[in-house]
């Protein structure tokens, strides 16, 4: 299972504290054992709401236009690639004011 997001998250806790404000003012409950079970019928639907909330694809999107990696022939004659780098220890000498 995949951890919620921030609008799971949210609705979730928003139907969690309405369903339970609003079940307990209609129920008009003043026991301990009716308050309780109202609290977790609240928390249940709230759960529930969170769970079944459809969540978002994500953004990366694949393009058929881009051509496989083995599609893309090789530069001609040559099947190593260079990569110019800086020579290392270049002008070691001059930075130390000698």
């Amino acid at each position: 299972m995949q951890r919620p997001n921030a609008a799971q998250l949210a609705y979730g806790s928003a139907t969690v504290v309405l369903a339970t404000v609003a079940l307990l003012l209609l129920s008009r409950t003043t026991t301990t054992l009716g308050i309780t079970v109202v609290s977790l019928a609240g928390l249940l639907l709230g759960l529930l709401v969170a769970v079944t909330m459809p969540v978002r694809p994500a953004s990366v999107k694949i393009l058929d236009a881009v051509p496989a990696p083995d599609a893309v022939p090789a530069p001609p004659g040559n099947e190593e690639v260079r990569v110019p780098t800086a020579p290392v220890g270049a002008g070691a000498d001059t930075r130390t004011g000698s």
